[in-house]
């Protein structure tokens, strides 16, 4: 199976700044691709330390040039915060200098201090994200962006250089509602799935999200990428520990950074599905929703990752899985040794278990 690594440049420490986190990050972005791991990854998140990364492509175009055959994905481009020809060109010339190994990954955002940052109307955000992704998609197979959209209307401009070659196969996005399920299937994308809800749910939402694709398209979606904020540790007592203490400083940061418990989610159009989720904690208590997302994520000993992550992705019928390994303010030297028992460990496992799988593949090349 495809086995990846995400960078979170995520500020939780006292005492640590901004640019030592950074540097943290891409000292182990600089070992992936010798240790073995087939991509490397970044979200996109504005304002805040949750996770300080303001341009996917900015950080990915540097990693091209760092790396030989390691395949380059945005968790997620946030597409509403974004001129699409800019996101269109950037994405397409870093597709061409690294010789088509971009995975795009896009989302339509759900941080209201990123929203109010950049002055714009997040109850604007789906229909943005509809004809912003329906404009750079087109623009990828035909070359140029063009679009007479209610919001967006963009007259024909040329890219150069195109994109290497079709991104078929290789666009995901994340979903979480049903609605917005519907549409990532629609424009033809695979799913990208970064835990949130019952792992049964994820499960079946999955399934169905396959068969609507199918439905659609007449074809299997590309596989979906499962993302895991990962701990690991061959003592059982200190892996126990280590996800204990920052997966939950991690899950606990999403909460905040998102405003899970803000009523304003509920009265924001296109986000109805938050109002269920402040009920949920507010019945159950918010310690109780934080242990609950963490505990969505992966972790233990070598031996129990492996068959946790085997497990998981023969049930979602995934290509593979992208680990982050430094994050909920966990100190270098523990990112470190975790990315190290990893690669030694857990790597070698999982490359040579299912190897037909694999994420990111153009129409062209499953052809």
């Amino acid at each position: 199976m495809h086995v990846g690594m995400g960078l979170f440049f995520q500020g939780l420490e006292d005492g640590r700044d901004d640019h030592d986190v950074l540097r943290g990050g891409l000292a182990l972005a600089e070992r992936a691709e010798p240790r073995g791991f087939s991509s490397l990854w970044t979200a996109e998140h504005h304002f805040t330390r949750y996770h300080m990364m303001p341009n996917p492509a900015q950080l990915l175009t540097y990693l091209a040039g760092r790396t030989t055959h390691a395949r380059l994905g945005t968790m997620v481009v946030v597409l509403p915060w974004h001129d699409p020809v800019r996101v269109a060109e950037e994405i397409a010339w870093l597709d061409s200098v690294s010789g088509g190994r971009v995975v795009l990954g896009l989302g339509r955002g759900l941080g209201s201090i990123e929203f109010d940052g950049f002055r714009l109307d997040m109850g604007e955000s789906r229909q943005r994200f509809v004809e912003y992704a329906t404009a750079i998609s087109s623009a990828f197979e035909t070359g140029a962006i063009e679009a007479d959209g209610e919001l967006y209307r963009q007259p024909r401009a040329e890219l150069h250089p195109p994109a290497f070659t079709s991104f078929r196969g290789r666009t995901y996005a994340s979903a979480v509602s049903p609605e917005s399920a519907r549409i990532m299937a629609t424009l033809g994308y695979g799913l990208m799935l970064i835990a949130q809800k019952p792992w049964e749910v994820t499960v079946r939402e999955t399934r169905e999200y396959a068969e609507l694709f199918r439905g659609i398209h007449g074809a299997n979606p590309p596989a979906p990428v499962l993302v895991n904020f990962t701990t690991v540790d061959p003592d059982p007592v200190r892996a126990r520990e280590l996800h204990d203490e920052y997966a939950t400083a991690y899950a606990r940061s999403t909460i905040d950074h998102y405003e899970f418990t803000n009523e304003r989610l509920e009265h924001v159009p296109g986000y109805e599905y938050y109002a269920g989720l402040r009920r949920n904690i507010t019945k159950h208590g918010l310690p109780a929703f934080n242990r609950f997302l963490a505990d969505l994520q992966m972790g233990g000993t070598p031996d129990e990752l492996v068959e946790q992550t085997v497990e998981r992705i023969r049930a979602l019928d995934a290509g593979g899985v992208v680990n982050l390994f430094a994050f909920g303010g966990m100190p270098q030297d523990v990112a470190e040794r975790s990315f190290d028992v990893y690669s030694e460990q857990v790597l070698p496992k999982l490359a040579g278990i299912d190897p037909q799988r694999d994420i990111g593949v153009a129409a062209a090349q499953r052809a």
